[in-house]
């Protein structure tokens, strides 16, 4: 096992990659992470395709480099494995906007509904809904659903009534919550991106306000976002989102140009909780593994039973 003393002989990446290798472990890296994490993970996507990936894995530690719900869908689905997370403070405003006990009793109320929950979601509430989505899927998931079924879609109130108006469901209820990031962008600053670049598509997140969304020539997920921003013929891009998705964006297009809107919380376009994990805390993840995802077997068992159903729609 590499000590405290040969560690402090390499920089900080190589001491990574050799931990990686040491403890069988994969790298994987949201998209909104800080370049010099995306750099090194093994793998770099959105929620669904981190998940995805996660279910694939074949070895002995996840270092998951994204925000704790992520990481406990992770271990959800790798319950024999041990999962870490660079910080345990990496959290997010629509998990805390949803806290579970609401839920359980909206489930005692209305046992006949069925609970549409968006993957940034504690995992206690994953446990008492039927299916989850994502940003990407979320319209395909609440079409799965018979139309007949009042629906409680939660906890993005944007992405909700995103997907109700995509879906044309009128028997949809909207939880109130909101991400602390794509809810704040003002559509004045788009206005004023746009007037300074004319020429420029504007991209968006489902989570961003609907005056935002009204704007956009396209509307998806991150890495749906990425994949038309690479594909089009456009060379100019306003991209309404986290502005972590730069670090893929020039990795792929790099002969286009990106801009992005400061919101209204920190004139910025980064999230807070994703910011909080750096090159030091990974390593110190996979030296001690820990913060580690730890959660009792009757919540990863119920929590199975909806994400199975969401990774099953297509």
């Amino acid at each position: 096992m590499t000590s405290p003393m040969m560690l402090a002989t390499k920089t900080l990446a190589e001491e990574i990659l050799d931990l990686r290798q040491e403890r069988r472990a994969i790298l994987l890296a949201h998209h909104y992470q800080e370049p010099e994490i995306q750099e090194l993970a093994d793998w770099v996507g959105d929620s669904l395709e981190l998940a995805r990936k996660a279910r694939e894995f074949d070895g002995d530690v996840i270092a998951f480099c994204g925000v704790w719900f992520m990481a406990e869908t992770a271990k959800v689905l790798n319950p024999n494995r041990i999962v870490v997370v660079p910080d345990r403070e990496a959290s997010c405003s629509l998990v805390e906007s949803c806290p579970v006990e609401p839920i359980r009793a909206y489930r005692r109320m209305h046992p006949d509904h069925v609970i549409v929950s968006y993957v940034n979601t504690s995992i206690e509430v994953k446990a008492e809904s039927d299916i989850l989505c994502t940003s990407r899927n979320a319209v395909q998931v609440v079409n799965s659903v018979p139309k007949d079924k009042t629906i409680l879609f939660l906890p993005d109130q944007n992405l909700g009534n995103y997907v109700k108006k995509q879906t044309g469901r009128e028997n949809m209820k909207i939880w109130q919550g909101t991400c602390v990031v794509h809810a704040t962008f003002p559509t004045r600053r788009l206005i004023e991106k746009l007037t300074e670049h004319p020429s420029a598509k504007i991209v968006a997140h489902p989570e961003c306000p609907q005056g935002v969304l009204d704007m956009a020539d396209f509307v998806g997920s991150t890495s749906a976002l990425i994949d038309w921003c690479v594909a089009s013929t456009a060379r100019e891009f306003i991209v309404m989102t986290e502005s972590g998705v730069n670090y893929s964006l020039h990795k792929l297009a790099p002969e286009k140009k990106f801009y992005f809107v400061a919101n209204e919380n920190c004139n910025c376009s980064e999230c807070p909780y994703m910011r909080l994990n750096t090159l030091e805390k990974l390593r110190d993840a996979l030296l001690n593994l820990d913060p580690r995802v730890e959660l009792s077997e009757d919540v990863m068992r119920r929590a199975r039973v909806p994400l199975e159903r969401m990774l099953a729609v297509k």
